[in-house]
């Protein structure tokens, strides 16, 4: 059982016309399944219809056939899987068993072309592959969302810290506010009460309504004027800050950088351009991995079997191929020496893997260009940003600047009012009734003050009351800042925790193959996870790569870190299937991918292939190994052989 502890039945493949095959339909069973022969008996032809079923696109259609099926019952259910030659290219539909085959194809389907395994024997980058499946970049425009949530929280709650520190200070003005209510109140109530008095004395006199509507005219207009003022007041210290702001806004964008004419545009013509490509160069790739997979079935095809086939129809082609080394060109008939195919396919394996790693570089170009785009957009942003900014400072100072204008002709235009009016109570306190206008003119005054107390009073509990309901989202926003903050640094840990899972599952996994395999000389194979800073665009950003290290011990004993290109064939395949283990496992591909195929095993000794094979079993629940006949002799006789294909 594999490490998804997962409880699966028996199960079925039935194939028709994939890579050698013709057709077959195969019986397997949870735990090993040996694929035992000779070569050109399509074992690999087979472990290819799995990938098929699966969801893999790396699979071939028979040379002479246009369309190939596959159906895989297991646990109940089949997954089906049909391929089209057409125009050249091989397009598939069906109901594989994945959607997304990338994890498989990385991590499960360890054939002789897989990526982890090649990665290691051509000394290439390590980290980027193993980490391929992870949308780093998706990953880190999300933790930039985030942080800017985050940042926001945070003024906010900086904004909620000020006001609440302006709290105490409120509320002592609102209790003097309310004292000097009470004291005010009660200086009114005893003037009225003077005033009546007076009233009841000299109610007769007939200059008694004029004296009346001048002080209360008086009242209005300077209650008007100090309102007036007031607000002018008010106005001035907003222009004042609103100038400010537009200031420091200028400033502000006068640092920012300005995007060359048509750069933006240019690296997006770029970033296209390097796309297709890139999907030039995989589309090249994938047709000459066909090309070179169908030509070597046609060279695996070419074995007695064949030859007694070919010999029904051509006594003098079949004596050609018995009598040498020569196979029969699968395009026009001719007979061409074997050692001449064999040196194509490995000249089109070289380009091949020339194109690959193309790809690689053109991926590292698309890369930084659209690190360039993104500081582009974002600078570009902030322009806008500014640029709107200052479009509505200009409104806002026009708007503050026109309304203090009118304020002030207010202003002047009262104060002429009161002046008059005040030179009229003048005259009128001259008379024999100054006694009234004095108590009048007080008790306007009181009345005055009252309204402006009272005024304050409303002003100063409507801060209050903002303020705390400002402090009543604090609980919420604190809460909401500790989940932003808790999923930023997931998402900063993630690709983190599986590059540390990954280094630590080889490092455990090699460090265990190597002492149950026993290689001479070879202490310890490791892989280091180390941190670098690279150049991307304008920024220098850290990078992580990872390391991997080869500690060997002399006949004398003398211990020395030797290279990977030293290491044997042997070595060097245990280390690239160890390295596709620890990517399975750092990723939970099991919890996905019941299946490990494995193939290529040949440089491998068969007692030590025995032993790999028993402890990669542990790790899932179907694996399938496509091994020679003097190979499999080594393997526990109680797993399941396939030897009819």
């Amino acid at each position: 059982m594999g490490v998804g502890e997962t409880k699966l039945s028996d199960g079925r493949i039935r194939v028709e016309n994939v890579g050698g095959i013709e057709a077959t339909d195969v019986e397997f069973t949870t735990g090993v399944n040996l694929l035992v022969g000779r070569n050109a008996t399509n074992r690999t032809s087979l472990l290819q219809a799995f990938m098929a079923a699966i969801g893999s696109d790396n699979v071939t259609v028979k040379g002479d056939a246009d369309d190939a099926v596959v159906e895989l019952m297991f646990d109940g259910e089949t997954y089906t899987r049909r391929l089209h030659r057409r125009s050249g290219a091989v397009a598939a539909d069906g109901e594989p068993y994945l959607d997304d085959p990338e994890l498989g194809d990385l991590f499960a389907f360890l054939l002789e072309s897989n990526e982890v395994r090649r990665a290691v024997e051509r000394g290439d980058e390590l980290h980027d592959i193993i980490l391929r499946p992870m949308d780093t970049d998706e990953i880190e425009a999300e933790i930039d969302r985030l942080v800017a949530e985050r940042d926001r929280i945070e003024d906010e709650l900086e904004e909620i810290d000020q006001r609440k520190a302006e709290l105490p200070q409120k509320e002592r003005r609102r209790e003097e506010l309310e004292d000097e209510i009470a004291e005010t109140t009660a200086e009114l109530e005893a003037k009225e009460a003077e005033l009546a008095a007076v009233d009841d004395v000299e109610q007769r006199q007939q200059q008694k309504a004029e004296l009346q509507s001048k002080l209360d005219e008086l009242s209005s207009l300077r209650s008007e004027l100090q309102d007036v003022r007031y607000e002018l007041e008010t106005e001035r210290e907003r222009l004042s800050g609103l100038e400010t702001e537009r200031a420091e806004v200028r400033r502000e964008r006068e640092e920012l950088p300005e995007t060359p004419d048509g750069e933006l545009e240019t690296i997006e013509s770029e970033i296209k351009t390097l796309r297709e490509r890139k999907q030039r160069l995989e589309s090249e790739a994938s047709e000459l991995r066909s090309v070179i997979n169908f030509n070597e079935d046609v060279l695996a095809d070419t074995g007695p079997e064949a030859l007694s086939a070919l010999a029904e129809s051509s006594d003098d082609v079949t004596e050609q191929l018995l009598d040498g080394d020569d196979v029969a060109c699968w395009t026009c008939g001719s007979t061409v020496d074997r050692a001449q195919v064999e040196g194509t396919i490995d000249q089109l394996q070289s380009v091949s893997s020339e194109k690959l790693d193309e790809v690689t570089e053109v991926e590292a170009e698309i890369k930084e260009k659209q690190a360039r785009q993104r500081e582009l957009r974002a600078a570009e942003q902030e322009r806008k940003r500014a640029d709107r900014r200052l479009g509505e400072l200009d409104d806002e100072i026009e708007r503050c600047e026109s309304t203090i204008d009118r304020l002030a002709d207010r202003r002047d235009s009262l104060v002429a009012d009161v002046e008059s009016v005040e030179a009229d109570v003048e005259e009128l306190e001259a008379t024999e009734y100054s006694e009234v206008l004095e108590h009048h003119r007080d008790a306007n005054q009181l009345e005055y003050e009252l309204g402006r107390l009272e005024q304050d009073l409303e002003a100063v509990e409507d801060e209050i009351a903002a303020i705390e309901a400002r402090l009543r989202e604090e609980d919420d926003l604190n809460a909401q800042h500790g989940e932003v903050e808790a999923a930023i640094t997931d998402l900063r840990t993630k690709i983190e925790r599986v590059e540390r899972d990954a280094v630590e599952e080889f490092n455990d996994h090699m460090e265990t193959v190597l002492e149950m395999l026993d290689y001479d000389n070879l202490d310890r194979i490791w892989l280091e996870r180390r941190e670098r800073e690279v150049t991307e665009g304008r920024r220098t950003v850290t990078k992580t790569a990872f390391d991997l290290h080869v500690v060997r011990t002399t006949e004398s004993g003398t211990v020395y870190e030797d290279t990977v290109d030293h290491l044997s064939e042997s070595e060097r395949e245990i280390t690239g299937l160890v390295l596709a283990l620890a990517g399975y496992l750092a990723h939970e591909v099991y919890e996905d991918v019941p299946f490990i195929l494995l193939d290529s095993l040949e440089a491998i000794d068969s007692d030590r292939i025995a032993a790999l094979v028993d402890y990669v079993s542990d790790y899932a629940d179907y694996l399938v190994v496509a091994l020679l006949t003097e190979d499999a002799a080594a393997v526990d006789s109680q797993h399941r052989r396939i030897t009819e294909i």
